[in-house]
């Protein structure tokens, strides 16, 4: 077992148990464009992704809080990636609010998303 499979076993055993009173499952869903537009009915055909996963939501340091890029009422989601079961990407929906932004660690063991009331 390599250093990161050791880090996420550890992380995911901290969700189960020591972190469970905070951690939350969520679904999150992207729209894709599957064609073009159609010139008669102004429309373009749509499909709807939904992944899954589960995570820490909280809230931003006011240190880091500008007013611009990160607000203070954005939301930091803290996801384990082995548990998410599509990547996150900006414009998701996840459980009502809106990804703004989405980061990893180093290590590539979480996923650090900020997430906007809309």
């Amino acid at each position: 077992m390599g250093l990161r499979d050791e880090i996420t076993a550890d992380i995911a055993e901290a969700f189960d148990e020591d972190l469970g009173d905070a951690v939350t499952n969520f679904t999150g869903t992207r729209i894709v464009q599957t064609g073009e537009l159609d010139p008669i009915s102004q429309e373009v055909p749509t499909e709807t992704i939904t992944y899954t996963g589960r995570g820490i939501f909280g809230s931003y340091d006011e240190t880091v809080v500008d007013g611009l890029q990160i607000l203070r009422t954005d939301t930091k989601i803290t996801a384990l990636q082995i548990e998410v079961t599509d990547t996150p990407k900006i414009d998701d929906r996840i459980n009502g609010l809106t990804v703004i932004n989405v980061g990893k660690d180093p290590a590539g063991v979480t996923w650090t998303i900020q997430a906007r009331a809309s």
